[in-house]
């Protein structure tokens, strides 16, 4: 702040106004300074607004990874919970679907006893289910007697039955959101949901997906990607963040927030859906350094399964894998050379 003190003195009419003139002067600073702190102040809280605020949609067409996120709010009932229905099979990996079980479980509502998400497990049948590292669940419901879910989260799991596939397909015409955590992808994009639309998975599936599904979008790089009522998390750990993500569509952001910091949960995915940009780019398999062709995974030359196409060595980490080469080389060897 400046402050300017005149002293009055006998002044003559021609020093009177050449100090009139030095007023005028010192007045303009004064007000265009003003006008630049009130300025300054704008600026700095509308760069606290944007700061603080839920990611926008993005829609750049320059970057073909580049992710498009919902600004559109999910509305929860009045009164009453959120049914959420996990869709499980043999072979389920528990962090794609014990992830967020554990986030929407850990939502607290101020001023609200009840808790705001009812969740249960849903199978083709009440067989009990042995999921990844042995893990066995008996489902609560079966396709057939599910109560109706207003969101649905499909883990990575083995093959739906079209039974199944149609059971998504029917229940996702009224829910809030459907979303898929690592390859559950495939099972979403098997219903035809994703024709069309953009979608993430697991990193080392990229070039499976992108050849199963070529009318599918994918997006490399992507911790999530929302379209709409259907959403797909990239790998294992991405689930809670968009699970998160849910929540705060939900009931904002400072609710989504707390819950993090009760789970003690510290990742920022959940914020930035472009925050998985690491796996954007596959690694790229060497004679020293060899990799899968089918799931981008580490393998020993000296024991994995291996095929011979075109002159070239290919090894696998699995029989399953090398099945799956052998049925389509051409497409697995030109995959790896967009890379």
């Amino acid at each position: 702040m400046m402050i300017v003190v005149i002293a009055a003195t006998n002044l003559s009419s021609e020093n009177r106004t050449m100090n009139a003139r030095t007023a005028d002067k010192i007045e303009f600073v004064y007000r265009v300074a003003r006008f630049g702190f009130l300025l300054a102040l704008g600026l700095l809280a509308l760069r606290a607004l944007f700061a603080t605020a839920a990611p926008v949609k993005s829609d750049d067409r320059s970057n073909p990874n580049a992710v498009a996120t919902e600004t559109t709010s999910l509305n929860p009932p009045d009164k009453g919970q959120i049914p959420v229905a996990f869709l499980i099979s043999d072979g389920a990996v528990v962090i794609d679907f014990c992830g967020p079980w554990e986030v929407f479980q850990d939502v607290m509502i101020p001023g609200r006893e009840e808790m705001p998400f009812r969740l249960y497990t849903v199978a083709e049948t009440k067989k009990p289910i042995r999921t990844s590292g042995g893990m066995q669940i008996v489902p609560d419901y079966t396709i057939q007697n599910a109560p109706p879910p207003k969101l649905i989260v499909i883990p990575a799991q083995s093959a739906p039955s079209p039974a199944v596939l149609e059971w998504i397909r029917k229940s996702s015409k009224t829910t809030d959101l459907t979303m898929s955590v690592c390859t559950g992808a495939f099972v979403l994009a098997k219903t035809g949901l994703l024709t069309g639309k953009s979608a993430t998975t697991y990193h080392g599936a990229f070039g499976r997906f992108e050849m199963q599904f070529p009318d599918v979008q994918l997006k490399r790089g992507a911790r999530f990607v929302e379209n709409g009522n259907l959403a797909t998390a990239g790998g294992l750990s991405s689930g809670i963040d968009l699970a998160l993500r849910v929540v705060e569509r939900y009931y904002g952001r400072e609710v989504a927030r707390k819950t993090a910091y009760n789970m003690e949960y510290q990742g920022q995915g959940w914020m930035n859906p472009d925050s998985n940009q690491t796996y954007a780019t596959s690694p790229v398999s060497t004679a020293e350094h060899p990799l899968c062709p089918v799931c981008g995974m580490d393998v020993d030359p000296k024991t994995a399964p291996k095929s011979v196409f075109k002159g070239a060595t290919y090894y696998f980490c699995s029989e399953d894998d090398k099945k799956t080469f052998d049925a389509a080389p051409d497409k697995f060897v030109a995959a790896e050379k967009k890379l």
